[in-house]
Order: C-alpha cells, then sequence, then structure tokens
C-alpha cells in the first residue's frame, strides 16, 4: 500500500455476514468478508447500515460511495446504474498488468446478472490463451462483488471456483439472476447459459475449452 495513505475502515452488515471496506481518501482498497455465514437462499433483505458505520466524518468520499453502492447492490440493484463507483486505489491497479486489465475489463463490460468464462474474459483482455491467467486474477481481486468475479464461470456452465465459497458464488448469482429475471439451478446456482453485456447480448455455446474449470 501507499505508504502516504491514511487508511479509514468501515463494517457494514449484509446477507452474506459481515463487510469490511478500507480505503484512503484516493480510493477503495479492499473489500472483505468478514464472519461469513450461509447466505439465506431466499431473497435479500440487507439490513440497514448506519448505525454499523460510525460517524459520517470518519468516512472518505470512496467508502461513502462504496457503502451507498454495497446497499445498493443487496437491496435495490435497480438503483446501481445511477450510483457512482467508487475510485479504487489497491496497488494491483496501479500496475499495468493482465490482471489489472482484466479486473477493469470485467468491471466495464460484464454487468449485472450477466456471466462470463474464463476464455471469454481472457480474450476480452486481449490473450484468449490465458483462461488460467484469468483465474490467477480472480484469486487476486481486492474488491470481490465491486469487481463481480462471482460472474466468471466455466465454458460447460459449471460455476468453477470462489475465493469467498462455492456457496457464496451462488447465492450472488441467484440473487442477479432472480432480480434480473433469469433463470436458476434448484440449488440456487446461476444457470450460465447466456453471457451478455460484453458479448453483445446473444447467447454463447458452451465451447470446450482449457477454461472448463479453472481453479482459482
Amino acid at each position: 500500500m501507499d505508504k502516504a495513505c491514511k487508511m479509514r475502515y468501515k463494517t457494514m452488515d449484509s446477507p452474506l455476514g459481515k463487510i469490511e471496506i478500507s480505503g484512503c481518501a484516493q480510493g477503495l482498497h479492499e473489500i472483505r468478508l468478514h464472519d461469513r455465514k450461509t447466505p439465506d437462499p431466499g431473497p435479500a433483505e440487507a439490513p440497514t447500515p448506519p448505525e454499523l458505520l460510525g460517524c459520517p466524518e470518519e468516512m472518505t468520499e470512496p467508502l461513502v460511495q462504496c457503502v451507498a453502492w454495497l446497499d445498493a447492490y443487496f437491496r435495490e440493484p435497480s438503483v446501481l446504474p445511477g450510483l457512482p463507483l467508487p475510485a479504487i486505489h489497491h496497488p494491483i491497479f496501479q500496475r499495468g498488468s493482465f490482471t489489472a486489465r482484466v479486473l477493469r475489463k470485467l468491471l466495464e463490460l460484464v454487468k449485472f446478472g450477466d456471466t462470463v468464462s474464463y476464455q471469454q474474459l481472457a480474450a476480452l483482455a486481449g490473450n484468449p490463451k490465458a483462461a488460467r491467467a484469468v483465474g490467477g486474477a480472480m484469486r487476486s481481486n481486492p474488491v470481490p462483488i465491486l469487481i463481480p468475479c462471482h460472474r466468471v464461470v466455466c465454458s460447460s456452465g459449471a460455476m468453477g471456483n470462489y475465493t469467498g465459497g462455492l456457496a457464496t458464488k451462488e447465492w450472488l448469482l441467484a440473487h442477479e439472476g432472480r432480480l434480473a429475471g433469469k433463470p436458476t439451478y434448484p440449488g440456487g446456482s446461476y444457470l450460465a447459459g447466456t453471457r451478455r453485456g460484453a458479448l453483445g447480448g446473444t447467447p454463447s455455446p458452451h465451447p470446450a475449452g482449457r477454461d472448463g474449470c479453472v481453479r482459482e
């Protein structure tokens, strides 16, 4: 981290348990899930967070924006397009690496309710053969949910892995699929049969590829 950064830490509640947000005046550094609980398979009803967040004067603008964004994500996703995304100041984005490029493409192109395969995301980042490197980039993601690594799945339609645990990935995809009016598996996981947004809005087949199940 930049030694000049004066870090602030805030905690909010969510259907996934406690979420800790850290950042400085220049931007967000990390989003971490703490005290993870088994997500309720029912509709999200996130508690109102203000009493968990401390005094407003202790929060930087990126933290304020992040709290508002996460609260909307869980409780009122329809307003997300009108909310500002917080600046991100984690060192990983201050280098011109493939990981940084992959994460930026994911944030920019794969929207709420959509999914993309590891191989497709590698192609969007400029290297179609780097599906395994995309898996590594997902593992390095410092701000999950905001940068939606849970939307990256295997070409076969399998879930793939997730640093926050498969139950969390399944819940997030089911949450988005339900609210976007898309089908889910009986167990609650999102049916990764269409990959719109980043891929032009048309369904894509499930080609056999190296990313049949990339490990994160």
